[in-house]
């Protein structure tokens, strides 16, 4: 069964986050650099089978786009050109560094390791697709 990829874009950084082969848990694959993103992803693809990927949607609490989704949408748009045959979710990403750092201070991490903002957004990666396959299940 391919697997799903999770992606938390942003204007420096990009966590990103896969499912194992049964499309049961979600973990973090790494963070890098958003602007070699593209070329990660190419070569990932080249290795493992992906079905579907999943892309945050920053939305404010009123449900209205927030600031960074102007810079997520040209990441979107210049994905679908690079990869049109690859299926595209739109997850709503609210809340998700919020629960990551949650999260590392949930597991223990040292004040030290919970300032690695690549482990934040590996984390929301993860986060959101957990959330999608929990979802998806029911």
């Amino acid at each position: 069964m391919p697997r799903i990829l999770a992606i938390d874009y942003g204007q420096k950084r990009t966590g990103i986050a896969i499912t194992d082969e049964l499309q049961i848990i979600a973990s973090g694959l790494t963070t890098i650099s958003s602007e070699t993103a593209i070329a990660f992803l190419k070569d990932y693809f080249n290795k493992e089978n992906v079905a579907e990927v999943l892309i945050g949607e920053p939305k404010q609490m009123n449900g209205e786009p927030s600031q960074s989704a102007e810079i997520i949408e040209a990441f979107v748009s210049k994905f679908t050109k690079s990869f049109p045959e690859m299926k595209v979710i739109r997850v709503d990403e609210r809340f998700t560094s919020k629960m990551a750092f949650q999260t590392m201070i949930d597991s223990g991490l040292k004040k030290k390791q919970r300032q690695n903002k690549g482990l934040i957004d590996e984390i929301s990666a993860t986060i959101m697709l957990q959330d999608y396959l929990t979802r998806k299940v029911i």
